[in-house]
Parts: structure tokens; C-alpha cells; sequence
């Protein structure tokens, strides 16, 4: 009997097979043009192009920069918090749909994370840093709801349950000719989160 497999072929010709993920199948860049082109709110935003995990991602290392100096470890987990959504195959569930998906659904996601963490060397998380991550994390999406989604604030209290004020200056710098909070360019996205990658100390490439 063959072993499960669920291949993806990625930018850089490697192959990650989604139910066994080798730590070193993929590149740099396989993950930043994974991570834009995996989206938030569904895919849907009153806005042209739908919000990308790697604007988001940036956004929450922008927010906690300017909260505190981070450590590159730490700074490396704030970057990369999301990527097993674009490792397991570029589709990311909203927030509440998660704990109806089972427990396969928690295998994956919890042998994709580990996977991340070899290869990029990222610490556990300690209870203060989650913490604050999580703040910085939840008043992004209140921002992502009100900004992006279009959500009102009181539909976002009343059905979301989101109870935070959305930030009104955008954590990150616009895209020349785009509006703060407006979503990126796959393309774009992509090379702001690559750019963002050599300062925190990856792991070297593999051969």
C-alpha cells in the first residue's frame, strides 16, 4: 500500500507533500508567493484585490515593532505566525469554521507548524510574548474587518464578537498609488514579505 501523499509543486520546482513536510521542500521565495496568494476574510474585501496572510503578517511585525524591540527570533515568529496556512495548500478558514474541521485537520496543521519550526529555528512561544502577539494579532483583524471586509463597528461587535476599536493609521507604508489598508498585489506582497525575510537570521537555503 503506497503512503498518503498530497503533493504541491511550488515556484521553485521542489515538491512538498502536505501530509509528510520535509523541512527543507521549499525555498524562500515558494513561501512569500504562497503567502500572497493565501487570503484573509475569505478572499472577500470591499476593495479590488482580497487582503493576503503576508500583508497581514507584515502588519503584525510592524505593530509589535513599534510596541517593543524584538529579539530576530522573536521578530521571526511574529512574520512567520501564519504561514502553515500557506503551507497547507494556500487555503485559510476563517477563524470560526477551524474547530468544526476535526482532528485530521489538527494533524496537518500541527505537522506543518512543526515543519516551520525546524527550518526556520523558531522558539515556543513563552506566556508574555503570546500574549502580546495575540493583542497585536486580534486588533489587526479588528482593523482587517473594519478596513478591509468592510464590517461596521457595530456589526463587528454585534456578529463578530470583536469588541476592539480598529486601528486608524495603517501599521504598514502604502504601496506607491495605493490607499493605507488597501490590499497589495500578489506580486507585491510577495516581495515586501521576501524583502522582510534575510534580516531575521532564516536558515540558509538547501541545496
Amino acid at each position: 500500500m503506497k503512503p498518503a501523499r498530497a503533493w504541491v509543486l511550488l515556484p521553485s520546482g521542489r515538491r512538498r507533500n502536505l501530509l509528510d513536510p520535509d523541512p527543507l521542500a521549499w525555498t524562500d521565495l515558494d513561501l512569500a508567493v504562497g503567502l500572497s496568494r493565501t487570503y484573509r476574510w475569505a478572499g472577500y474585501s470591499r476593495w479590488e484585490l482580497p487582503l493576503s496572510v503576508a500583508q497581514h503578517s507584515l502588519a503584525v511585525l510592524a505593530m509589535r515593532r513599534r510596541e517593543t524591540c524584538l529579539s530576530d527570533a522573536d521578530a521571526r515568529r511574529e512574520l512567520l505566525h501564519n504561514v502553515t496556512e500557506s503551507l497547507r495548500g494556500g487555503w485559510d478558514p476563517i477563524a470560526p469554521l477551524k474547530p468544526h474541521l476535526g482532528a485530521g485537520f489538527a494533524r496537518l496543521v500541527h505537522s506543518l507548524q512543526k515543519a516551520l519550526d525546524h527550518r526556520c529555528d523558531l522558539p515556543a512561544w513563552d506566556d508574555a510574548n503570546h500574549r502580546q502577539h495575540k493583542a497585536a494579532d486580534r486588533l489587526a483583524a479588528a482593523s482587517e474587518a473594519f478596513h478591509v471586509a468592510g464590517w461596521s463597528r457595530e456589526a463587528m461587535r454585534a456578529d463578530l464578537e470583536i469588541l476592539l476599536d480598529p486601528l486608524d493609521r495603517d501599521p504598514l507604508a502604502p504601496k506607491p498609488g495605493f490607499a493605507p489598508w488597501e490590499p497589495w498585489p500578489p506580486t507585491y506582497a510577495a516581495g515586501r514579505f521576501l524583502a522582510a525575510l534575510p534580516q531575521l537570521l532564516l536558515l540558509p537555503e538547501a541545496a
